[in-house]
């Protein structure tokens, strides 16, 4: 089988293919086996990628970005006087990679593609990067893959390294625009992420921005205009000069991880200017000590200590910088760990991850449920959750406390809660659990970034109080729940056909359309009801295709109901919600004129049950916020009293 793994980064996407049984290697793409993220837009309306599109970049700068991962969140680019889709932007990159590869093939396409993206990306985001690819032409066998368990997996590959089962490696990974670092343990059949963490200021970009603000700081005095019109640049000259000085910028501060001075050359009237490898240091020691300081904190949310992981392996190209070797050895006592090209490693280790060990599949929210188990162990203060335990080095801690998943190795989307919030900031809890949260109202996050280096400490769990590990428990659930259905319509978008019952309604005020209230019962009619899926104080995030509405009755239960894009898309979420899942009980209803089906699953003493109506694209789920431990029996019997529709008299 020939596989592809792509890991589109911040500033270079890498391309990994495994063709006629031989071994992985880098697609060369343009002649390199890095190929520029970078995108243009040229004035009869084609998108231009990779170098290509850096060469254009020199007559126009306008119409360039050159990093639109880091704008996935904005929706669309503004280049030139075109407005170009954040997907179509991805899709040109992804669309360049799929050409080089089918030409290698032979005008074939791959049997599967793997997709690698940060730990943080939320479902949307995730929503983002496989629309681009479908768009690019990788077809429907697409597979998502978290980067640390690509760079876990990269890691074990290599002879002499082990990561064997019962053991944990920590992964820094440093790139273009983020720093994201996760706590990785093996299984017998894949990986499991234990705890993750990351800071959206810091990365490979923001050094570049740092060693300019000094050069700047060192030569401004001479023609303050002339300054400013290379950072703020008004006419198309000016651009290309500030394009020219990025670069030479960027070529420096790869030198400096080289030799101990370099010279940057700089547009006249400036003369060039010499900086060496303390300087820059000295400009970036602050925020890197963030870094290892969120490192240090993430392996102690997992109870173990440095010395008892297997290592500390370092990805990303800006992990090259030798400060960031130096304070983890200096701050940790651990000499950390770089195979290969730190560039290349995800993409490569997307190839090495087990089969069953892959997180979710387009269409697949297999087992999901389970990372719900492993939030009640990861909800701080911890109560002996991964304790370390025994001699063995880098073993990973028994867990204690309450029950977990089943025994036995457990596949990576078992493990690892692939959605959520983003990472937060420092100085605010960790995230430990996926506790939902709609889009941040005001600035982007761009807009909202904090200054540049600036030492602000590491990002500490917040001990929470015990009573409320069940809310946790129960908005986990509703997380994975949202996944699922975002699965589900990612894997049957544009071949669903909406009931005739139901197309064409809109939603009322609140948020229900005629189809949706057709079901809602009681539970509507008493409880406030409000649009959108939303848990305790957080909505959730906007799904696409989707009309949802919240009801909450007067008995304090929460019912979110769906109506989802076609009646087709009902079996496959209700057959992914309980494949690997044991429900309490599988059963049919019928109220009034409707009938359909339910499932009854039980979370920790939960209860929790969805439901489903015959031809109709309607799904919903109930569940009690109030750490009352609700049980299944109770969840039945209010369904069956209140939630589902009654026959008129």
């Amino acid at each position: 089988m020939n596989v592809l793994s792509v890991d589109l980064g911040t500033s270079n996407t890498v391309a990994v293919l495994s063709a006629h049984g031989r071994p992985p290697r880098v697609v060369d793409v343009d002649g390199s086996s890095m190929m520029p993220s970078a995108v243009f837009a040229g004035e009869d309306g084609n998108l231009v990628v990779g170098r290509d599109a850096e060469r254009r970049a020199r007559l126009d700068p306008a119409r360039f970005e050159p990093n639109p991962k880091r704008r996935v969140d904005e929706g669309t680019l503004l280049l030139g006087d075109t407005v170009v889709p954040v997907t179509d932007a991805l899709a040109g990159v992804l669309r360049r990679v799929a050409d080089e590869t089918s030409r290698q093939l032979g005008n074939k396409k791959p049997d599967e593609v793997r997709l690698t993206h940060p730990a943080q990306w939320g479902p949307v985001r995730r929503n983002v990067l496989l629309s681009a690819a479908r768009q690019a032409g990788m077809g429907s066998n697409l597979v998502l893959v978290p980067e640390p368990v690509a760079a876990a997996a990269h890691f074990a590959s290599f002879p002499g390294q082990t990561l064997a089962s019962g053991q944990a490696l920590a992964v820094y990974d440093l790139g273009a625009g983020t720093f994201d670092v996760a706590i990785v343990g093996a299984t017998q059949k894949g990986f499991v992420v234990l705890a993750e963490a990351g800071l959206p200021d810091l990365g490979g970009l923001d050094v570049d921005q740092a060693l300019l603000e000094h050069v700047g700081r060192q030569i401004s005095h001479r023609d303050p205009a002339g300054w400013q019109r290379l950072l703020r640049p008004e006419s198309t000259g000016d651009r290309r000069a500030q394009r020219a000085l990025r670069e030479d910028v960027k070529a420096s501060k790869e030198a400096l991880s080289r030799h101990p001075q370099t010279e940057v050359p700089l547009p006249e009237p400036f003369d060039d200017v010499l900086v060496t490898r303390v300087e820059l240091e000295a400009l970036i020691r602050p925020g890197m000590l963030r870094s290892v300081e969120l490192l240090a904190a993430t392996i102690r949310s997992t109870g173990m200590t440095p010395d008892r992981l297997v290592g500390i392996y370092l990805v990303g190209g800006s992990s090259r910088i030798p400060l960031v070797a130096t304070l983890i050895a200096e701050q940790l006592r651990v000499v950390p760990t770089s195979l290969d090209q730190p560039e290349t490693a995800v993409a490569l280790g997307a190839h090495h991850v087990p089969q069953e060990g892959i997180t979710m599949r387009t269409g697949d929210m297999s087992s999901t449920i389970d990372a719900v188990q492993r939030t009640r162990a990861m909800v701080p203060p911890r109560t002996g959750g991964f304790a370390p335990q025994g001699p063995q080095s880098g073993a990973l801690p028994a867990q204690q406390g309450p029950p977990g998943p089943p025994s036995g190795a457990i596949p990576v989307q078992q493990q690892y809660p692939a959605s959520g919030p983003q990472r937060p900031m420092p100085g605010q809890p960790s995230r430990t659990a996926p506790v939902p949260a709609g889009p941040p109202s005001g600035p982007t996050p761009a807009q909202q970034r904090p200054p540049r280096f600036a030492n602000q400490g590491p990002a500490a769990a917040q001990p929470r109080s015990n009573s409320n590990k069940s809310w946790y428990i129960a908005t986990a659930v509703v997380a994975v729940l949202v996944i699922g259905i975002v699965s589900v319509i990612i894997a049957t978008s544009g071949n669903s056909a909406v009931a005739a019952d139901c197309e064409g309604q809109s939603p009322d005020q609140q948020g229900m359309t005629q189809c949706m209230r057709d079901i809602a019962g009681v539970v509507a009619q008493e409880g406030k009801c409000k649009s959108g899926a939303s848990v305790g104080s957080g909505q959730m995030p906007t799904l696409p295709g989707i009309q949802a509405s919240t009801c909450t009755s007067k008995d304090n239960w929460t019912v979110i109901y769906y109506q989802v894009g076609g009646a087709d898309q009902v079996p496959q979420f209700m057959e992914a919600l309980t494949s690997t899942v044991k429900e309490q009980e599988k059963a049919t209803w019928t109220g009034g004129s409707l009938s359909g089906e339910y499932r009854l699953i039980d979370i920790g003493g939960i209860g929790l049950l969805a439901f489903s109506v015959d031809d109709r694209p309607l799904i919903g789920f109930m569940v009690k916020f109030d750490g009352s431990n609700t049980g299944t029996d109770e969840a039945k019997s209010y369904f069956e009293d209140y939630v589902k529709p009654k026959a008129t008299s």
